[in-house]
């Protein structure tokens, strides 16, 4: 039923700020302009997945309710839209799922540098159904245009999208048995809790529960995105030369693999850039 990760939407307020700011962070250029329905989006698109970036615009309703989730809930991850080849079989299997899809929407979409246009077939999931996270699938048509690298050492794709949950057998229930993404780990450490990862095309959606008192049981959150790095020194090399505060490098918790976290230019969202250095 997925094929893989197509995007993750990041909310925030103003859009060519956060444009501004991903381009740093990735290295790369925008590769899709777009607005209407109440919003501004700007799109990166990566090997193996897309950046998309969303601000309100203008005075209408679909704006308006977009100023009042970032009021509320702050900027930062919004949903999650994965790959399907056949958004039909899709929607039937997330119906007998009982996730409650929405009818498949065609959609049509044009970029405003270049008047291109890209068409694709979605459908989401009912949210209170998927714990919580917004959930979209969606067969796109053709191909998006790859983000152009715009200096050194730039991210070259995803490496996992992080999920924080306090059920975590109702988070593998929902990941695992009904959308059919492989557990590739199950692990517990008293100190650390609890971490499984679900392959998702070439990258890896990762549930964490940390213990806290008081957490919501029922309600799962999109915590942060992980970008794989070909060489992690020069990548912070460029961001620290760009004015972004980083961590130093250091080795992860993965075998094989190196790891710094930047202390802003993130809109609000929690990251980590990973360098593979050997096969795990």
């Amino acid at each position: 039923m997925i094929a893989g990760l197509d995007h993750v939407v990041v909310l925030l307020e103003d859009i060519q700020a956060g444009a501004a700011a991903y381009e740093v962070l990735l290295g790369r250029a925008p590769s899709w302009r777009n607005a209407g329905e109440g919003a501004e989006r700007v799109l990166f698109t990566l090997d193996n997945m897309t950046l998309e970036l969303m601000a309100p615009s203008g005075t209408s309703v679909a704006a308006d309710r977009i100023r009042t989730v970032i009021k509320i809930w702050g900027g930062g991850l919004a949903s999650i839209c994965f790959a399907t080849d056949d958004i039909a079989k899709t929607y039937r299997r997330l119906d007998r799922l009982a996730l409650q899809p929405d009818p498949i929407a065609d959609v049509e979409n044009k970029d405003s540098v270049s008047g291109a246009t890209l068409h694709w077939k979605r459908t989401r999931a009912a949210t209170e159904l998927t714990r919580g996270v917004r959930m979209f699938f969606l067969e796109l048509k053709t191909a998006r245009p790859l983000s152009a690298v715009t200096g050194p050492a730039p991210v070259v794709s995803l490496d996992h999208l992080v999920i924080s949950t306090e059920d975590p057998e109702q988070a593998a229930a929902l990941y695992g048995a009904r959308l059919g993404l492989d557990m590739a780990l199950d692990r517990t450490n008293q100190e650390r809790g609890q971490l499984m990862l679900f392959r998702c095309g070439d990258l890896i959606v990762e549930i964490v529960r940390r213990p806290v008192a008081g957490s919501d049981h029922t309600h799962d959150k999109l915590w942060g995105l992980s970008w794989r790095v070909a060489d992690i020194d020069a990548t912070r090399e460029r961001l620290v030369a760009a004015g972004i505060e980083m961590t130093d490098v250091r080795m992860g918790r993965k075998p094989g693999t190196r790891v710094m976290s930047p202390r802003s230019g993130t809109c609000g969202v929690h990251t980590l850039f990973l360098e593979r250095t050997a096969k795990a």
